[in-house]
């Protein structure tokens, strides 16, 4: 059998991506935001019925994973899906599956 070289930072790293987007309340985030181009946290806390916080932390995980990204505009800090990331997460998911 080959040696398979595995690059434990990188493993660590898809990881990572995957507990950020596996919680139930992060995937309803980002299913809205699929929805919606941009939302900012009072829109999303609303619409979800949980508290400003958890909204928050839940953002903040999602961002620092780079799953999501945000822009201030004025006082309000609107969010939106790194398309491009969550798109490479879901083909890597999708080939494993063909495994």
């Amino acid at each position: 059998m080959a040696e398979i070289k595995i690059d434990v930072a990188q493993l660590e790293r898809a990881a990572s991506k995957l507990r950020a987007i596996s919680h139930p309340m992060r995937i309803a985030i980002i299913d809205l935001l699929t929805v919606r181009d941009k939302m900012n946290v009072t829109e999303i806390y609303t619409k979800l019925k949980i508290e400003q916080a958890t909204a928050s932390h839940h953002l903040n995980i999602l961002k620092s994973k780079g799953v999501l990204g945000s822009k201030r505009d004025g006082k309000m800090i609107f969010y939106f899906l790194q398309t491009e990331i969550l798109a490479e997460i879901i083909e890597c998911i999708n080939r494993c599956d063909e495994i």
